[in-house]
Parts: structure tokens; C-alpha cells; sequence
């Protein structure tokens, strides 16, 4: 009998998987999807996750009626199996190169790919465009404003990877996407080695998930592999030096352009602002001498609590300049940001009560991520606070002390912000909520009400509630769509007039 070709041998794009012996390491949104198409195309399929909970047991049911063996527990995660042959790895994007079984495998040299390497390597030669989206801060509200605009244009177009659909089942839908908005993180990245986007954009870096990585620089190592050759258009922030410079490290397809992003006028072969208006000096014929107008600030008032912070609108002239790159009318960019609604709990308006706007940013789990809410209104009172996960949030207090008139410490150790607010902010009135224990829903409910009370209390007409943490949510709640939750639900119980 004749060998088959090993997995990585194999041609593609159109990867034909059958006959492959793969283990789907970690049993996540994505791995059931690298699961679920792999077995249906004829690989022998393994999947191995350290958890064993009756959620995790309940979606391995599904599959083993279908022929998938699913291995739940801590022992299956240590090593590879002993009783078969494996081809190929696919790995959970959480899941760190030095994990057991993971560099069991790079040992043995038996590849191991992410779920956005096997769609890539399995989409059909003709499938949709990828446009690629990644950054420390606003990858979902930028790629879900990128999938707008793309529908506004009358595209069959989703957004996958992330947020919204894994990739693996959007690049291998049966009807076909025209075009796929994908927001990548760096851990999706690292295990990623042929991305081959249209067009594709670093957002921003800053320090984040450090401890996985190894450092910064690799870090934005990681984060510059999506650029890797991209064909039409590099976007990046010209604000942000260190994406031009991931730009011009990347190996792109002759002829792909550097595209700058900037909140103030662009030059040639940037998007920017003018006059209240955001333009496109880069996708238009003669882009020395013209310009073309593609929406109006008016356009995304809608997306903050006092018109459009400036965040949000560099989000927007990203997504702009991915659907440029793409062929995307000037028209179908305004209406589709016109038609765009924030997602939960980015920057969300909760609630007016009394004059006093209540900002639901629990998204905004690290120091970066939070200075772009607070940048955005001008008299905060500030719920903060969580696992800070070993971030400084001393330079994130010094450049919010003069918008603060008020905050409200959460998380078991509020020491950082404590000492922080009373070196740049001496003078404003700091409440720490005392912990206790929040194993319990309702304890939790009982913390959030009483941070939302103490804010409440310290707010005037006009000012913002804000909700921006800078720290992950884990010591003291589920999650942070929890934590976003239980604000929204304190916040509806507050007296006054509600609108």
C-alpha cells in the first residue's frame, strides 16, 4: 500500500485531511470546530482537554456519536498518546509552546498548527478574501465596524476568528463568504505560519500577555506575523512606531502598500481626518493632489456617550482602509458605520440617570485598553480595579488625574491604584469597596451594587460613570461579561429618572 503524504506535504489550498490522524488540542469554540470539519472530511480525530466539567463532557457527546474519541483530563494533556500515531497537532490558541504534550510534539516533528493555519491550508483555491485584524486594543470593535461596512457594500462578509465564527468554519462554509474579517490575537498568531491576508492591520501594541510570549519583543513579534504576505495593503497606526517598523520587518507580496492611519490630515497613502470629516488619501487615483470623503464624525456619534471618542475613530478609519484595500466604495464605508452599534460591554452606554451617563467598559481588562475610555470624557467618576496581572498602572493614573472626580476601587488587592491615585491624584475622593468572599452570585451582585452606590453618590450632572477596569476580572468574578452584567443590573436599580 501506498504511504500517504505527510499532512504538511499535502497541496493546498484545498488541503485534502483525509486519512490524517489529528489531535485537537483543547476543547474550546475553536478546537470543536477543528474537530467537527476534520472528522466530516475523513481525518481520525482526537481531541484531549484538561477539563472534565459537564459542559465540556456534554459537547464531547455530540462528537462521539459522529467518531470523534474525546479525551477529557489533566493526565491526557501531559503527553502525547501512547496508543496511536498522531500527524498532526492542532492547538487551542491558550495553550503555551511549552506546554507538555505541545513540545512533546515539536520534539517528535510533528507539526503543530492553529485552527487559522488548518482553514487557511483547507480553504478552497477561489474562497473568500482575508482581511486580517490584531492589536493589544480594539480588535472586535474594529473588525465587527469592518464586517459592517463590508455588508453595506453588499458582500457576503462575517466576522470570525476572535469573535463571531471560528475561522475554520466561515473559510469553509458550503454557501461561501465573499470576504472574512478576521481578528487575530497574538496567541492565534504564534501558531500561525501562513496567513496570506489581502490586507491586514496592527492596531496597536502595548505590553500584553507578556508572561505567554516571553517578553515584549516577542510579543510584537507575534503580533507582526500578519503581515506576512499580505498582497494589497499594510495598515498601520502612525501614531504607533512600533507597527510601521512590524510593517517594514514583513515579508509582503511585491506591490503590497504601507497605509497609515492618523487622527489628524493625512498624507499621501493615509486615512485621516479633516475638517470633522474621515478621508482617504490612499485608495484614490491621483492621491498627491485629492482626496475622497468617506464619512463625517456626525456619522459615529452614536458611539459614545459624548459623540465618538478618538479611539472608536481610529478603529473606524482601520476598518475603512481594510475595506479600501479591498475595493470598497466611499458610500458603502459611511453607511456602514452609520448602521454600526458597539458591541456589549466595549464602551457601552448603559444608562442616563439624573444627567449622569453610566459607561459599561469592563472590556478594558489591562491599563492600555482603559486609558482610551477615560481619554474619552472629561469629568469621570472611575470604577477600577481586578487582577492587574502584574501590570503598571501608575502612567495610566497620571495621564487620567485631571479627568477623575471620583473613583471606586474594586479586586482583592486595590493596592496599585491605591498608591497610584494618591501620587497623581491626591485630591480625589477614593472609595475601596471591601472584598469579602464572592464565591456566590449574589455576593458578587452585593460588591457591584455597592461600588455602583459609592459612584453614584459621587457623581454630578454631566459627569461619566465609567466602568474601565485595567485589570482582568478572575479575583473577584466569573468573567468580565459578568462583571459588565452586574454593573448594568446595579446601575437599573439606581433612584432617579432613567433614560
Amino acid at each position: 500500500m501506498t504511504a500517504l503524504p505527510a499532512v504538511e506535504d499535502r497541496p493546498w489550498p484545498g488541503l485534502d485531511v483525509s486519512g490524517v490522524r489529528v489531535l485537537v488540542a483543547g476543547f474550546g469554540v475553536s478546537g470543536y470546530a477543528v474537530a467537527d470539519q476534520t472528522m466530516q472530511r475523513g481525518a481520525q480525530v482526537l481531541v484531549v482537554d484538561g477539563k472534565d466539567t459537564e459542559e465540556v463532557r456534554e459537547r464531547a457527546r455530540i462528537l462521539e456519536v459522529l467518531g470523534v474519541e474525546v479525551r477529557l483530563g489533566a493526565e491526557h494533556t501531559t503527553a502525547l498518546p501512547a496508543d496511536r500515531e498522531i500527524d498532526l497537532v492542532v492547538t487551542s490558541p491558550g495553550w503555551r509552546p511549552e506546554q507538555p504534550l505541545l513540545a512533546a510534539a515539536a520534539a517528535a516533528g510533528i507539526p503543530v498548527w492553529s485552527e487559522i493555519e488548518l482553514a487557511r491550508r483547507m480553504q478552497a483555491e477561489g474562497g473568500p478574501a482575508w482581511l486580517g485584524i490584531t492589536g493589544t486594543n480594539g480588535k472586535t470593535t474594529t473588525v465587527t465596524m469592518l464586517e459592517s461596512i463590508l455588508q453595506a457594500a453588499g458582500l457576503r462578509a462575517v466576522a470570525c476568528g476572535n469573535v463571531g465564527l471560528p475561522v475554520i468554519e466561515a473559510a469553509l462554509d458550503p454557501e461561501g463568504f465573499d470576504v472574512l474579517a478576521l481578528e487575530l490575537s497574538s496567541f492565534q498568531l504564534h501558531w500561525t505560519e501562513h496567513l496570506d491576508c489581502e490586507a491586514a492591520t496592527i492596531l496597536n501594541v502595548s505590553d500584553d500577555h507578556l508572561d505567554w510570549h516571553g517578553g515584549a519583543e516577542a510579543y510584537a513579534r507575534a503580533k507582526g506575523r500578519i503581515y506576512d504576505q499580505v498582497r494589497t495593503a499594510c495598515v498601520y497606526s502612525v501614531a504607533d512606531p512600533v507597527t510601521l517598523q512590524l510593517v517594514e520587518d514583513a515579508d509582503v507580496v511585491d506591490g503590497a502598500r504601507a497605509i497609515g492611519v492618523t487622527l489628524g490630515a493625512p498624507g499621501p497613502s493615509e486615512l485621516g481626518v479633516v475638517d470633522g470629516l474621515l478621508v482617504d488619501r490612499a485608495f484614490v487615483e491621483n492621491r498627491r493632489t485629492h482626496a475622497a470623503e468617506l464619512a463625517s464624525l456626525e456619522d459615529l456619534a452614536h458611539l459614545g456617550a459624548h459623540d465618538a471618542p478618538p479611539h472608536v475613530v481610529l478603529d473606524a478609519l482601520h476598518a475603512a482602509a481594510l475595506a479600501r484595500a479591498h475595493g470598497v466604495p466611499a458610500h458603502a464605508v459611511r453607511d456602514g458605520l452609520r448602521a454600526y452599534r458597539l458591541g456589549r460591554h466595549r464602551a457601552e452606554t448603559i444608562a442616563r440617570v439624573d444627567d449622569v451617563v453610566y459607561v459599561d467598559d469592563t472590556k478594558a481588562t489591562n491599563p492600555a485598553a482603559a486609558q482610551a475610555s477615560l481619554a474619552a470624557a472629561e469629568r469621570i467618576v472611575w470604577i477600577a480595579g481586578g487582577d492587574t496581572k502584574g501590570a503598571d498602572v501608575d502612567a495610566l493614573v497620571s495621564r487620567a488625574a485631571s479627568r477623575l472626580v471620583g473613583a471606586v476601587l474594586l479586586g482583592r488587592d486595590a493596592t496599585p491604584f491605591l498608591e497610584a491615585l494618591a501620587r497623581h491624584a491626591p485630591e480625589v475622593p477614593v472609595v475601596r469597596v471591601e472584598a469579602g468572599d464572592t464565591g456566590a452570585v449574589a455576593a458578587r451582585e452585593r460588591l457591584m451594587g455597592e461600588a455602583v452606590g459609592h459612584a453614584h453618590r459621587l457623581a454630578s450632572a454631566g459627569d461619566v460613570v465609567l466602568l474601565a477596569p485595567a485589570a482582568a476580572s478572575i479575583d473577584q468574578f466569573r468573567d468580565y461579561a459578568e462583571r459588565g452584567d452586574l454593573f448594568a443590573a446595579a446601575v437599573s436599580r439606581l433612584p432617579g429618572e432613567h433614560r
